[in-house]
Parts: structure tokens; sequence; C-alpha cells
């Protein structure tokens, strides 16, 4: 089958990237658990606009805030377990300045993939199952590709939808692969 990863939220710790860069560079002391919302990061900065706080974390010393992320637990490891009787195909959505970075980062974190799709039009990228954590993608997902399986990787920033699967961990995901048939 063919697996459509997103890549922050689910296997790239977003929100520990920007949240520890963002701590050390202004002496904050944001934890992650305070990420609870989508756009959560205008709440909890000094940046008066969503605009303002993507600025910032598109520039860096040695790259954007994508460009040094750490992986989730579990989430390569399984990949790779899973790319041996599946296609992993990487469907994530990204800032423009951000596509070097994300193609750097896949490559240092030896992610088993051979497609990689950087597009908010998801949906767009046919596959039989897709794990997203995103609220606007997933509905969209569920709504654009009915013959797939959307998985939800549970995060305190989305909700539950109905006819989408919530996947709360990596060996939750693997064990669905497993027993899925498109």
């Amino acid at each position: 089958m063919r697996l459509g990863i997103d890549l922050d939220g689910v296997v790239a710790d977003f929100n520990s990237g920007w949240v520890g860069r963002y701590n050390s560079e202004f002496g904050s002391d944001i934890t992650t658990d305070q990420v609870d919302s989508w756009d959560a990061m205008g709440d909890l900065t000094h940046f008066e606009s969503m605009g303002a706080f993507w600025r910032w974390a598109s520039r860096g010393d040695h790259g954007s805030v994508f460009r040094h992320l750490e992986t989730y637990p579990g989430a390569v490891e399984t990949l790779k377990r899973l790319v041996p009787d599946h296609e992993i195909v990487i469907v994530t959505a990204k800032p423009d300045w951000a596509v070097h970075d994300t193609f750097a980062w896949i490559a240092d974190n030896r992610i088993p993939t051979r497609e990689v799709h950087i597009t908010e039009a998801k949906w767009r990228v046919p596959c039989d199952v897709y794990l997203d954590d995103s609220p606007r993608q997933i509905d969209e997902l569920h709504r654009n590709r009915p013959e797939a399986a959307v998985c939800r990787f549970v995060r305190p920033w989305n909700d539950p939808v109905l006819g989408v699967v919530d996947i709360a961990g990596w060996d939750a995901f693997a064990n669905f692969v497993s027993a899925h048939r498109p």
C-alpha cells in the first residue's frame, strides 16, 4: 500500500523544536504541554502575529526551525519496518523557505522514502492510508479521498472526526496498517 505520512507533528517533533529554540533565544520557559491548539505559538510567544512567528522561524544560524527537529520516538523505526511491504510517501505542507531544510532533514534522519510531496493540497497525492495531525488536512483528506483510510495522529490540537481512524502512537499505526486492506 501507499502510506501518505505527514512530517511535522507526526514524524518530526515540531513543537519541541520551536519551543526549545524560542526559550533559548528569548529566555522564556514555555513547555510543549502548553501547545494545545493548532496556532498556539501565537498565544504563547511575544510575536504580534503568526506572520511574525513564521518570519522568526524561517531564520537561524544553521537553517530554519524545520532543519533541526528531533524525530518522535518510534517514528523512523516503524517506517523502516513498514517499508519492505509498503511505499512510504511523505506528504507534508511547508512554506517555500523550508523546502531545502525539509529535504536535508529527511536525508539526515534517513527517512525511508523515495517520494516526497510538499503541498497544501495533500489530498491530491493518491495514497491508500494517510497519517496526519493537522485538523484542516484531516478534514480535507477525509472529504476528498473517501476510498482511502485517513488516520488522525491524536494530538492536543486536533479532535476526532467521524470516519477517521484515531492513532495514538507508532505501534498503533503499524498494527492498523498490518490489519488494513484497501
